[in-house]
């Protein structure tokens, strides 16, 4: 029977009785050795035994058989049909922490069903305490290292490369992802049509999962496949990871390289693959800044998004007069830097697939890079539709097509702004290629363009190109490297940049370094770059032992160097950065490091708004900070850093908290205050603000978010409802407004009314 499309479900625990005959049987059933469960040694007596702790790295990957069936699938997460009884069962999960290798505190059997139209997965978790099973909040994507949780990860092309992610907390929240170079690049923002169910029993707790077949990307064949698979068990209050397929303690579940395998996939269809998402939209907007830009008055807009499967790797994406009113506004920051602040991407249509359009700094898991996005991206999408100060720009449409052919990544992106009071409208146009070998490298180019289309820009334009590679040696080593270059009208000198990586992460070390260079010109119009003009050096070596105290899971002490010289060979920034991490049994993190500046400024230069004149700096930084354990109802950070600063000093106080008294409701407070001296002025620069987020289940929310920057002294909210009345399709009810404190002016304020609906075929 097929299961009705639901995007996210009531999964709300229940207590189930289990005191029936078959109940009884079931239960047994869940509790027998698995099928082809994989055993090492022996004892003299013919029965295999494993030796602990075994080497997840030298360990076979385990297989599971997938059963096809006819019978009807209820969803309820009691895993009552008859039909679980006859399929294989994957247990025996090995844990990755607090220590590798050792057998799961608590049992978890897992089993896979399919028939025409789903995939299913079951899972039965004991727990010895499941009144201490913590779920913190029903909302989509919730916080996974937060939770208890059961997560599937599926390869469905086998390529040992890219994954779709399912995890599933207690409270039958829903978490789904995309990974992309064997766990490199993580899109959380893609979103799955997905049926998901739990129940809470006396001796733990269930789920079941139905997966649409048309949901995932595969090769509709009626010949058997198989797929890459893996299981986890997060335990929280123990800091408990567990794997199906083991894998050492600095990867993920997503890492599909050292995923199991699944069987069994006969006669699978997909269907057409097309959908078709309208959305409609009603807005009033006001203010004295709204007014000014003559973006005043009512609005009403239409549009829609479409997506239609080319091949069984290959989507395209269709959008015509895109509209994000659903986003929440971006957290300020205080910038206490001379240079350009990141803010990251909150659209969805940017976010889905965005792995592929990746070329830049790179950020290795788990390896301290020096660098990463946030320092430097060939193809930034904010850069479309949005202005320098964060404000929206129209846009008319565009198209994107995304995916694999063979082992060959796409990725080709083609998008129209209109015309606003600030902006003339622009052309953006990104193509990507990325060429896979095996899962040890890829190498790749992209190309973006920025061409304006209207009121006199259309001789304007700027264009980049970079091509890059990634490898994967020797287990535990990594390089990473591009070059890219830009072009633009009037703009002379050196329109290059270069990078190359080395790092080196095994369980206990890891070490990295990289040279930059950035030319003066540089300068990706489709992109970010934080520092141009510069030769970067970068290296650190840092260690990952597990002391055997009794609340210590982690020390990880570590010293970063990194030096930046102008393209004239000036030295401009050194620092070198000493710091231990401590990470405890609960999940808790304490942190301290020393950072040891210097900078020179060869000209007078606005920081955090003061005039610092020309010359060269010396100073000294002391920074500590504590994240408690986020399974507890009330957890939070707090950050305490005290040092010099130019010819000044600096003290700066972070501090946050976030109160989750059920699944329902969570309350969030923050505050960053910085008491600063620089150029004879003393002056604060300080960020306040909170969250609310309620969810009555797992289809209605809603959030309050407010914030105070004082630099601008302004008071920031936004107010969100959001129904989900049926798959992927959203009712939303967004509040915003920006105020002056002083006065109480109000600069803008805008009311939207949003709905969309998915329409598969």
């Amino acid at each position: 029977m097929p299961i009705p499309l639901m995007r996210r479900s009531h999964g709300g625990g229940r207590h189930c009785a289990s005191g029936t005959a078959f109940r009884l049987l079931l239960a047994v059933s869940f509790t027998a050795a698995p099928a082809g469960a994989f055993q090492a040694g022996g004892n003299g007596d013919g029965v295999a035994v494993r030796s602990y702790p075994i080497d997840p790295e030298t360990e076979p990957r385990p297989l599971l058989r997938a059963i096809r069936t006819d019978a009807p699938i209820r969803l309820d997460g009691r895993l009552d049909e008859a039909v679980w009884l006859l399929a294989d069962s994957a247990t025996d999960f090995i844990t990755a922490l607090p220590r590798v290798g050792w057998p799961a505190s608590e049992r978890t059997v897992a089993r896979v069903l399919i028939d025409d139209d789903n995939l299913y997965v079951g899972a039965y978790l004991y727990d010895s305490e499941p009144g201490r099973l913590y779920s913190p909040g029903l909302e989509q994507d919730f916080p996974t290292h937060d939770a208890d949780l059961f997560g599937v990860t599926l390869d469905t092309f086998m390529d040992r490369q890219n994954g779709v992610m399912f995890a599933v907390s207690p409270a039958g929240a829903l978490f789904d992802a995309q990974s992309f170079s064997d766990s490199r690049e993580v899109n959380t923002a893609w979103e799955g049509v997905i049926h998901t169910r739990t129940a809470i029993h006396a001796d733990g707790w269930s789920v079941e999962l139905a997966i649409p077949l048309r949901t995932l990307r595969f090769r509709a064949t009626r010949a058997g496949q198989t797929w890459g698979l893996n299981f986890l068990r997060r335990i929280r209050r123990l800091n408990e990871d567990s794997y199906w397929a083991p894998v050492e303690r600095q990867m993920r579940l997503h890492r599909m390289s050292r995923a199991g395998t699944l069987s069994g996939l006969n006669e699978l269809r997909q269907g057409r693959n097309l959908t078709i998402k309208p959305y409609v939209r009603a807005a009033s907007t006001a203010g004295s800044a709204a007014e000014a830009l003559g973006d005043d008055g009512a609005d009403f807009d239409a549009g829609f998004d479409a997506k239609y499967g080319l091949t069984s790797r290959l989507t395209l994406d269709v959008t015509a007069l895109t509209d994000f009113s659903q986003v929440e506004v971006d957290q300020e920051q205080v910038n206490l830097t001379r240079f350009s602040l990141f803010f990251p991407e909150k659209r969805d249509f940017f976010l889905e697939n965005d792995g592929t359009f990746t070329l830049g700094d790179v950020t290795e898991r788990n390896l301290r890079t020096g660098s990463g996005p946030r320092d430097f991206k060939l193809f930034y999408s904010r850069s479309i539709g949005l202005s320098g100060d964060r404000r929206p720009i129209p846009i008319l449409g565009g198209v994107r097509v995304s995916g694999r052919a063979g082992s060959t990544e796409i990725g080709l992106l083609e998008m129209q702004t209109r015309s606003s009071a600030t902006s003339p409208a622009e052309n953006f146009a990104v193509a990507r290629v990325r060429q896979y070998f095996g899962t040890v490298a890829d190498v790749g180019a992209l190309f973006a363009n920025r061409q304006g289309t209207g009121n006199g820009a259309t001789g304007e334009y700027n264009r980049s190109v970079g091509v890059d590679a990634n490898f994967r040696l020797l287990r535990y080593l990594l390089v990473n490297a591009y070059a890219a270059a830009t072009d633009e009208p009037g703009v002379s000198g050196d329109r290059t940049s270069s990078y190359l990586q080395v790092g080196w992460r095994d369980p206990v070390f890891d070490v990295s370094a990289f040279v930059k260079h950035v030319g003066e010109g540089f300068n990706p119009g489709v992109g970010f770059i934080r520092r141009t003009g510069i030769r970067q050096a970068f290296a650190t070596v840092g260690a990952h032992p597990q002391p055997h105290f009794a609340r210590l899971q982690e020390l990880n002490p570590y010293i970063d160097f990194t030096a930046i010289e102008n393209t004239g060979g000036v030295l401009e920034t050194r620092s070198v950065k000493p710091g231990l991490t401590a990470t405890f049994v609960d999940g808790g993190a304490l942190r301290f490091d020393v950072d040891h500046r210097l900078e020179r400024l060869l000209e007078t230069t606005i920081i955090a708004g003061a005039e610092v004149v020309a010359g060269t700096y010396h100073f000294d930084e002391f920074a500590a900070g504590y994240t408690s354990s986020g399974a507890r109802r009330l957890a939070g950070t707090v950050t305490f850093s005290r040092g010099s600063f130019y010819d000044g000093d600096r003290t700066g106080l972070g501090a946050s908290a976030t109160l989750r008294p059920s699944p329902h409701l969570s309350v969030e407070a923050f505050v960053q205050h910085n008491d600063i001296t620089l150029s004879g002025d003393d002056f604060t620069a300080d960020i306040v603000g909170g969250r609310i987020r309620w969810a009555a289940s797992t289809r209605l929310f809603a959030s309050a978010f407010v914030q105070y920057l004082e630099a601008s002294d302004e008071l920031v909210s936004n107010l969100r409802l959001n129904w989900i009345h049926a798959p992927l399709s959203d009712v939303f009810l967004v509040f915003t407004e920006k105020r002056g404190v002083d006065g109480g002016a109000v600069a803008e304020r805008v009311l939207t009314l949003k709905a969309t609906r998915l329409l598969a075929f």
